[in-house]
């Protein structure tokens, strides 16, 4: 009777699978005379069938994984591109593998199997740990595309999460080689709660200084804080549990202990940017020397002003029926005009028709108390804009007309003397 094809390719798969296992039979039985090499062999396979599951899941896996999660198009797909979570996860694959494995590997000791199990076990714990770590990375930059993230960072709460979970990953690990279960070191670790909270002092600072800041909205990302104490003075970019990360003007970094943003004073300046508008509130030092009372001619040249022409006729008007009242008295006690008055005056309807100076805020022009280095003149005003560029050029802007229009009211600003000024004193009194 004749054999078909099909059948006697059966029967050839069937010697040769047949004589594969006589084969493998025969080396094994040769093996087993040398303990050691039969040891070696085995390890090596298992690490084989390790590297060779590592790899399937890393390269074939979490690739077609990546791939597929390509083809959904999402906003925050280069965040999933840099933060690979199954590539992470992936490397349990091998620990897996060499857990169940070791003890089919012949001649090893119970100790170490017992070791390398519970080495694979805390290895295990670590990755699951990393993943969910990796997985809370995620979840932060995706909110913090947010606009809403700059007014509640939750980066401080994620942190504390990480540590929960890493702590409790260590006491998992620390079980898995003490061979005791997790509830029962906690209990352990009770007697040492003081110890603990001496520890993690600064944390429980941090957590709850965090817990104010969300609270009472006192520091946004983005906000510009100034912190003396602390040499801070520019912009924050970063609030973590412990820290406050504040970028300085001067390019320069200063690290903050949350907690400090709660127990020290510091200055935001968020409300200037809200408003829109910042002071201005610098002061012109005059000559006291030169302050006087303006002659009939003086007030006339002022008259060219087309600021101060209504406000001298107005001025005049009030001084004269105010005089009225003073016939017999001693002209030293009547009203005059004063230049160092009629300044002031000058300066605030200069103010009011300045286009860089926010009218709708306070414009004052005031005289502050004496002093031996002249007579403080303050100018009290908001520029309409909060760029810091533009805000230095009105307010260098209005201090250069005021200094150079000065002298046309008999006016000096006061400076002290110099070691020119000093040399032309001796060569006008030596001449020779």
């Amino acid at each position: 009777m004749s054999l078909t094809p099909k059948i006697l390719e059966n029967k050839v798969l069937r010697g040769m699978s047949l004589d594969f296992l006589k084969f493998f039979r025969d080396i094994r039985v040769e093996l087993s005379h040398y303990p050691w090499l039969e040891m070696f062999v085995s390890l090596t396979i298992l690490i084989l069938f390790a590297a060779i599951a590592n790899f399937i899941a890393k390269r074939i896996i979490v690739r077609g994984v990546r791939h597929l999660v390509t083809k959904f198009k999402s906003p925050n797909q280069s965040i999933f591109a840099q933060h690979s979570v199954i590539k992470k996860f992936a490397n349990i694959v091998p620990a897996v593998v060499i857990m169940n494995g070791i003890a089919t590997v012949p001649h090893l000791t119970p100790k170490f199997i017992s070791f390398v199990e519970m080495g694979a076990q805390a290895f295990i714990f670590l990755t699951l740990a990393l993943t969910v770590s990796e997985v809370l990375n995620i979840f932060n930059l995706i909110y913090q595309r947010n606009p809403k993230s700059r007014n509640k960072p939750i980066k401080g709460y994620l942190q504390l999460v990480k540590l929960i979970l890493f702590v409790v990953c260590g006491l998992m690990i620390l079980g898995t080689f003490l061979k005791k279960d997790v509830f029962t070191l906690l209990a352990g670790f009770g007697a040492m709660a003081a110890v603990l909270m001496l520890v993690f002092q600064n944390t429980i600072l941090s957590l709850v200084a965090s817990v104010q800041i969300a609270s009472y909205d006192m520091v946004r990302i983005g906000d510009w804080i100034e912190m003396p104490s602390l040499n801070a003075d520019g912009d924050v970019i970063d609030i973590s549990l412990h820290t406050v990360t504040v970028q300085n003007f001067d390019k320069t970094y200063t690290t903050i202990p949350t907690n400090k943003l709660v127990t020290d004073t510091f200055k935001n300046w968020r409300g200037m940017s809200n408003a829109g508008c910042r002071r201005m509130k610098r002061s012109l030092f005059l000559d006291q020397s030169s302050v006087h009372f303006m002659t009939d001619e003086e007030q006339q040249k002022l008259k060219e002003f087309l600021l101060l022409d209504q406000y001298l006729d107005a001025k005049n008007s009030e001084i004269e029926e105010f005089n009225k009242h003073l016939s017999n008295q001693s002209r030293y006690n009547k009203r005059r005009l004063t230049n160092i008055g009629t300044f002031r005056a000058y300066v605030e309807f200069y103010l009011r028709q300045h286009k860089g100076i926010a009218q709708n805020q306070t414009i004052m022009v005031r005289q502050l108390q004496p002093t031996s280095q002249g007579l403080p003149l303050e100018i009290y005003a908001f520029s309409n804009t909060t760029a810091w560029v533009s805000y230095e050029a009105i307010q260098s802007d209005i201090f250069d007309h005021l200094i150079a229009i000065l002298p046309e009211f008999g006016l000096r600003v006061y400076q002290a003397p110099s070691g020119h000024d000093l040399q032309r004193l001796t060569s006008e009194i030596n001449p020779s």
